[in-house]
């Protein structure tokens, strides 16, 4: 009980810190650490070591000898496929292979006359994309660029345009995904199998709901601020901007996930190839394009560059969070958090699905709170297994809502990057955006909790 006590006063500390805008990573850091040293108090026969470590010979140290030795191990496995997947990314990105991905995609839909039914199948197309384009921020910037003024043209009212592009990236799917990745892992699930068992099914009922749901609700909030959906002169005409490389450089963002589920257990599983051997791949194959398209060795070497700062840029910011929430939930773990919420879960009479229920509870307000879906699944991911485990359960029926409702989350928090990049374009305030999209997306949380039950 002691340890409950101190576990959720710091989780509360934590997270109130987090509100006021401490940076996530230090204050995860440190509130782990110190749940380490409380550990070494409340619970002295409780082990701190990572995994299989052993022991500096001094039990403080050992603190300090946790972060070192995650920070290794996640470096070599987990963090190495984050950054190589935002590597990767950032060169597409950089030699416009990304832009003529977006193009080729929304080029139909700007055909079409009916504003509100192409803002509905924009938020379908802008979901396939986000398992090429990882990036929340990154997919919505390219689409307020090109298929915004196409919405605007069609008679759609800046603001849904705009929440619409906000809800884009929502669900986090593909090998892509840093949530997606951390889910795979901690499952220990392959990540092709993680995404098209596991992934895929919940998104084939989750997206229909959010379209449908945007459709209705955008024409609602329009007509009830007035606005009058009429098509300007030129609304077919295609607002895209014109991408200077060849067509087939679309194709290109595709080859990654392409390798990866072909050369898996799902087709041919006398190959493999991983996630970073695809995304290098793909890369590589970027390069060669490149060469030719260029013909200039020294610049398109200088180029590639973008690739290793991708990497390092999705250190910095990812896999140094996730190192730091997992010495959090180690501190969890250890001052015996978990395992009071474990036996109180199974007195209770408690099962799977309302422990589950109550994790995505966590993770959804924390995620609305901070703007971050990484910063709040990251936090609770971790304690996933343990708590699965307890009640007899694999890991992933846990995880997989998680950390789809982490995405969903986002898009609900006024203060999320996201919100406030489309808010601008929208020409209203980060909150109106939240209150058109607040419908779409609980229809998206009840969807994935029922599918992620069925379907699982």
């Amino acid at each position: 009980m002691l340890g409950f006590i101190i576990g959720l006063a710091v989780t509360l500390a934590a997270a109130w810190l987090i509100i006021k805008k401490f940076q996530a990573h230090t204050v995860l850091l440190l509130a782990g650490m110190l749940l380490l040293a409380l550990t070494l108090v409340v619970q002295p026969e409780t082990s701190i070591l990572y995994k299989k470590s052993e022991s500096t010979g001094l039990s403080l140290l050992d603190i300090f000898d946790y972060f070192s030795d995650n920070l290794a191990g996640r470096i070599a496995g987990l963090g190495l496929i984050i950054m190589s997947a935002g590597g990767f990314a950032k060169y597409m990105n950089h030699i416009g292979a990304t832009d003529a991905m977006v193009n080729m995609a929304i080029r139909p839909l700007g055909r079409l006359k009916a504003p509100y039914l192409v803002l509905a199948l924009g938020y379908v197309v802008g979901q396939v994309l986000n398992i090429f384009i990882p990036s929340a921020s990154g997919l919505a910037m390219l689409l307020l660029g090109t298929f915004f003024p196409t919405l605007v043209r069609l008679g759609v009212s800046p603001a849904a345009a705009a929440t619409m592009i906000g809800m884009t990236s929502v669900l986090d799917l593909g090998p892509g995904s840093a949530n997606a990745n951390l889910a795979a892992t901690t499952a220990d699930l392959d990540v092709a199998i993680y995404f098209s068992q596991y992934q895929v099914p919940t998104a084939l009922v989750t997206i229909p709901v959010i379209a449908i749901l945007t459709y209705f609700t955008a024409r609602y909030f329009d007509k009830r601020a007035g606005h009058v959906a009429e098509q300007e002169a030129n609304a077919n005409a295609s607002t895209a901007e014109k991408v200077d490389v060849p067509a087939f450089y679309a194709l290109l963002p595709l080859v990654p996930l392409t390798f990866i589920l072909i050369f898996s257990k799902l087709l041919i599983s006398w190959i493999s190839v991983s996630v970073v051997t695809a995304m290098f791949m793909g890369a590589l194959l970027g390069l060669v394009c490149e060469f030719f398209r260029k013909g200039d060795p020294r610049q398109v070497s200088k180029d590639f560059m973008a690739f290793f700062d991708g990497m390092g840029g999705m250190f910095s910011r990812i896999v140094s969070l996730v190192v730091c929430a997992e010495v959090f939930a180690a501190g969890l773990t250890t001052i015996g958090m978990v395992g009071f919420m474990i036996d109180l879960a199974q007195g209770a009479g408690f099962g799977l699905t309302a422990m589950t229920v109550l994790m995505c509870i966590l993770v959804i307000l924390v995620t609305i709170v901070t703007g971050s879906g990484n910063a709040a699944f990251f936090s609770f991911g971790h304690m996933a297994p343990a708590l699965a485990g307890g009640l007899g359960a694999s890991p992933v029926l846990m995880l997989l809502p998680m950390q789809l409702i982490a995405g969903l989350g986002r898009s609900l928090s006024p203060v999320a990057g996201v919100i406030i990049a489309v808010s601008d374009a929208g020409q209203c305030s980060p909150m109106e955006i939240v209150r058109r999209g607040a419908i779409p997306l609980a229809g998206g949380i009840v969807a994935v909790m029922l599918s992620a039950v069925i379907f699982t």
